[in-house]
């Protein structure tokens, strides 16, 4: 079961990278929903919203999906669980760098900075929830404080 919901998580990733890639530049939400996935019904519904607000570089509800994830996974002390899974917003944040990086170069350095953080706070020896918080606390403003401002 574990194995089923790490793939599952995977496949929402490289979901979220496709979709992002067949995006970029457009305004509109698209709807790939497959019924039965309330993960994926959440994300889109997340992702409709967001599309409203999109900043300078563009939508970036899939990445803050994966990062409320990674924090839910913190909160819960399974700190194990949330390395693993921000592994998967760092290689979809790397994906997308050179479509989102030239759209808003300072707002793509400030979440890359604070992604950067979040991925030290758990990859310590020893992490440290506290500090793994703080990380996730500061990524999940930046990504609200871009939506926003736009």
């Amino acid at each position: 079961m574990r194995h089923l919901h790490s793939l599952t998580h995977s496949v929402t990733a490289l979901s979220a990278i496709a979709l992002l890639a067949l995006a970029a530049g457009c305004s509109k939400s698209t709807n790939t929903g497959t019924a039965g996935s309330a993960s994926l019904k959440t994300s889109q519904a997340t992702s409709a919203l967001q599309a409203k607000t999109a900043s300078k570089l563009g939508d970036l509800s899939a990445f803050r999906t994966i990062a409320a994830e990674v924090a839910a996974l913190v909160d819960k002390g399974d700190l194990p669980a949330a390395k693993t899974r921000i592994k998967e917003l760092e290689v979809a944040w790397d994906s997308a760098e050179a479509g989102l990086k030239p759209r808003a170069a300072t707002d793509w350095h400030m979440l890359d900075k604070a992604i950067d953080r979040a991925l030290s706070a758990l990859r310590v020896d020893v992490p440290s929830q506290i500090d793994c918080k703080k990380a996730l606390a500061d990524l999940m403003t930046i990504f609200d404080s871009l939506q926003a401002k736009h």
